[in-house]
């Protein structure tokens, strides 16, 4: 099956709305993403055929259960979930932070390729990073425990902004969570091709 339709298929079958324009946008991203990999070793996954499954709809199964309009993608890497986000919502802003300078400029540099105005890329350490613009919502892939996830990033999080933490199973590293957080629910996702379990937690403050 040709990239396109792997990416067509697996985008119908979570029945999210993709246009063909933002699907081939995708599509560019990962051939950026397969074309620096060879230098900048951003990805243990190789083939393009594996990419689609663990990179792109991965990252898109996630975006029904996100909300507006502010977002810091820690430990971007190569750029995901954040670009992948980016493509699919266009009328939010997205902070791509990492500290690896190598990913960083990769992911700036594939953000001016595909046109990206909604996308800001910052190299450094999170907890280090201080700005007035806080953030709605704070997401990672494959970043730290949630625990860590949580704790490095709460002076980023706006008044009411949620995390989102990407997770296989989870249940151990919530157990470890310090009070004052709270578990708002925790998303079973079910990706096509993907044989891993993978789960959304969406985590907020509790309020006083």
């Amino acid at each position: 099956m040709s990239l396109e339709k792997e990416l067509a298929a697996g985008v119908a079958q979570m029945g999210i709305a993709a246009t063909p324009e933002q699907q081939a946008k995708l599509l560019d991203y990962l051939a950026l993403l397969h074309k620096w990999n060879a230098v900048y070793n951003l990805t243990a996954i190789r083939q393009p055929e594996q990419m689609v499954s663990n990179h792109l709809i991965d990252s898109l199964a996630v975006l029904p259960h996100l909300w507006p309009q502010r977002w810091l993608d820690v430990g971007c890497g190569g750029g995901l979930p954040g670009l992948v986000l980016a493509v699919m919502r266009p009328e939010w802003s997205f902070t791509l932070m990492d500290s690896n300078s190598k990913k960083t400029g990769f992911v700036q540099q594939a953000a001016i390729e595909l046109g990206l105005r909604n996308v800001e890329v910052r190299c450094g350490r999170v907890e280090q990073w201080q700005t007035e613009k806080k953030f709605d919502g704070i997401i990672s892939r494959a970043f730290a425990e949630v625990v860590d996830f949580v704790s490095l990033t709460q002076h980023l999080l706006a008044d009411g902004g949620r995390w989102a933490a990407m997770k296989g199973m989870p249940e151990q590293e919530l157990a470890k969570l310090p009070e004052g957080i709270e578990v708002e629910k925790v998303i079973t996702l079910q990706v096509p091709k993907l044989e891993a379990a993978r789960s959304l937690v969406v985590l907020g403050v509790i309020k006083k």
